[in-house]
């Protein structure tokens, strides 16, 4: 199985997307800071992720999702109850 996965940072509010193919450990190594991109962004929360059967999916949504500013807008409007919670 493969994820695409959404985080939320408490200090700068914005959302890192990623994918992986292990969510628990990933989201372990973001939130004890071994992710270079998101070690100054602490703490994180996991507010989203998709599921798929194919590398090649996800990482094409992944990309996807990082390409289009639009996409970011939709998914933070979508997620913004779930935001909301972590503030």
């Amino acid at each position: 199985m493969f994820f695409v996965y959404v985080l939320f940072s408490k200090k700068d509010s914005k959302l890192y997307i990623g994918f992986t193919n292990n969510l628990k450990r990933r989201y372990k190594e973001h939130q004890q800071g071994l992710v270079i991109s998101t070690k100054n962004r602490l703490p994180l929360n996991l507010v989203y992720y998709e599921t798929y059967t194919s590398k090649k999916d996800a990482a094409e949504r992944e990309q996807k999702l990082k390409q289009f500013s639009g996409i970011m807008t939709h998914l933070r409007n979508r997620l913004k109850n779930s935001i909301m919670l972590f503030k």
